[in-house]
């Protein structure tokens, strides 16, 4: 396909997105307001959406692989774009985030976001960003779901090396559940600083659980391995080379 049109579908793709994202959030409001059940409801339809037209407009297909944690656990997961978010909210029940703060302010996105137990944070104060992130976890832990943490804190493209965060150990350490790994390869396709989508298909694969009760430097190093291996594994079966 030559450049010029797969840049003009993928600019009609990432506005129609965002044009849905604005009615889906109003038809879904008053309902969302009512009923924490029906804010999930709106959230899968729209994350539904975006899968489709996104193999529908740029031939990104999407997939889940392994088992998607029902219950209450804690998930584990490389970020690599929007579109990873959009894959974990599709198949989770009741996801709830740990998200940036500033992210509240985006309109439609952050009012929903806090309103199925999104947990905002902010990165910029490290050590009080951790305290009180365990803080509102802990508060939250009423809302039931599957709390979604990105250990390296932010979006990280293929390529590029960036360490884990202990605070993901820390939330596994003091809530006492079971941690799921998630790795991807939606970075290939999906880059973090470009309107281009590229075709192909986008994983994101749920690995064996950590049971509880493992020491965080154990726990740390353990995630890290596997969440990376399996991540680079997913990127070099989508034809990825570092």
């Amino acid at each position: 396909m030559p450049t010029a049109l797969r840049w003009l579908l993928s600019v009609a793709f990432i506005v129609q997105m965002y044009l849905v994202m604005a009615l889906a959030a109003i038809v879904f409001a008053i309902p969302a307001i009512v009923s924490r059940d029906m804010a999930f409801t709106g959230v899968h339809f729209y994350c539904w959406w975006v899968r489709k037209s996104a193999a529908l407009l740029v031939g990104l297909r999407s997939e889940i692989r392994g088992q998607v944690p029902q219950t209450e656990v804690i998930i584990a997961a490389k970020h690599q774009s929007f579109f990873d978010i959009i894959l974990l909210c599709s198949v989770l029940p009741r996801p709830k985030f740990i998200m940036k703060r500033e992210l509240i302010w985006a309109p439609f996105l952050g009012q929903y976001a806090l309103r199925i137990g999104c947990i905002p944070v902010d990165r910029g104060k490290r050590g009080a960003a951790v305290t009180k992130m365990k803080a509102d976890v802990q508060k939250g832990a009423a809302q039931p779901g599957q709390l979604v943490i990105y250990p390296q804190g932010t979006r990280v493209p293929p390529g590029e090396d960036k360490p884990y965060k202990v605070g993901t150990g820390l939330l596994y350490d003091q809530l006492g559940q079971t941690c799921v790994l998630a790795a991807t390869n939606v970075g290939v396709f999906w880059p973090k600083h470009s309107l281009i989508r590229y075709p192909g298909l986008a994983v994101v694969e749920f690995l064996t659980p950590i049971a509880p009760g493992k020491p965080v430097p154990e726990f740390m190093r353990d995630i890290e391995t596997r969440i990376e291996t399996a991540s680079a594994k997913l990127m070099h079966d989508a034809g990825w080379s570092r």
